[in-house]
């Protein structure tokens, strides 16, 4: 049986979680809002000013639960989990690699491919769908520099070069990523992605739901006994999860991007949502973040045909099976990593 990453998400400011019984209850100013059972949740993460009973905190890992602690904006702070579980000799294989530049360059190809194809085809489904919307001549050179790039990655056979390219097709992507946005263009102007702070409301939404993926694909990480910490595309740093950073990257422009995309054209979120602070920094309201939250949790529900595998599956299912496949080519039970291209 397959866990399905049940992650509770708590961004109204002033909460407080607490044990009682084995269930997790949420308290807001002195009213109970709800009682979730500890055995149906797989981590916590906590937004801003939530507070976290000691018990909860000492109870929650004896359930394989993890507590995540991100400020207002999304920025990771803090983690609670018991003890790593985990094959040991696939994460001393994972080690060997990493520290093998080649060997990693090698599956840092992998990463990078699916990224650059889902960017691809983002913008390719634009062109079907929208083309009477946006600059369609744009659009297009944009793919085909992308897809230019795609035959590149494969040759390259150094992690510099890689990165190089990586960097070449985000640039190209995003450089039309405003085109994309076909509703509200005079609140959700996008030029070019900036982070730590976001200066915009579009990198604001960026910003806030990568750091969902990021804690999906930590916790997928670890389900399969893989190190989080321990990656080949992006390399070790302090407080750094690099290998959640690289499984992130073929998810990031279906996933993500398509989710922004989705609810700025749709009219879900509005520009009056987000606020900028003295320091320049864009943050979005309380309403706002919950109507992401709800919108994240529910595209997770979405059911996908996974090539491979031959099985269809829910979208937070896939980010566990894409840690599982990689786990397998780290042991040498299949030949490569089987990165999931979206279509």
């Amino acid at each position: 049986m397959q866990r399905f990453l049940n992650t509770l998400y708590i961004t109204t400011q002033g909460t407080y979680l607490h044990k009682k019984g084995d269930a997790v209850e949420i308290i807001i100013g002195d009213e109970v809002k709800q009682s979730i059972p500890m055995i149906n949740l797989d981590s916590i993460v906590c937004f801003g000013n939530i507070r976290v009973s000691p018990f909860l905190l000492g109870s929650a890992p004896e359930h394989n639960i993890t507590i995540s602690f991100l400020n207002e904006q999304g920025k990771f702070l803090a983690r609670v989990q018991g003890p790593v579980a985990g094959n040991v000799l696939l994460r001393k294989a994972q080690y060997r690699i990493s520290d093998d530049e080649e060997k990693s360059a090698h599956i840092a190809k992998y990463f990078i491919t699916g990224k650059v194809a889902n960017q691809k085809t983002v913008l390719q489904r634009a062109i079907r769908d929208h083309k009477d919307k946006i600059d369609a001549e744009k659009v297009s050179n944009a793919i085909s520099i992308l897809d230019r790039n795609i035959s590149k990655i494969q040759t390259a056979t150094d992690l510099a070069s890689l990165r190089g390219i990586e960097g070449d097709s985000a640039e190209t992507y995003f450089s039309v990523f405003d085109e994309l946005i076909t509703s509200q263009k005079d609140g959700f102007v996008f030029t070019r992605r900036n982070r730590r702070p976001p200066l915009d409301n579009v990198n604001a939404l960026l910003s806030f739901l990568y750091s969902f993926l990021y804690h999906d694909m930590i916790s997928a990480c670890e389900v399969v006994g893989l190190d989080p910490a321990v990656g080949f595309m992006h390399r070790d740093r302090p407080g750094r999860l690099s290998l959640a950073l690289d499984l992130m990257e073929e998810f990031r422009p279906f996933f993500v991007d398509r989710l922004v995309l989705s609810l700025i054209n749709r009219g879900e979120i509005t520009a009056n949502q987000f606020e900028k602070t003295a320091s320049g920094a864009v943050n979005m309201n309380e309403t706002a973040r919950k109507t992401v939250v709800n919108a994240y949790q529910k595209k997770k529900e979405t059911v996908l045909n996974h090539p491979y595998v031959e099985k269809k599956m829910y979208l937070a299912i896939l980010m566990q099976t894409q840690a599982r496949l990689l786990a397998r080519y780290i042991r040498g039970d299949i030949d490569g990593y089987p990165v999931y291209m979206w279509k």
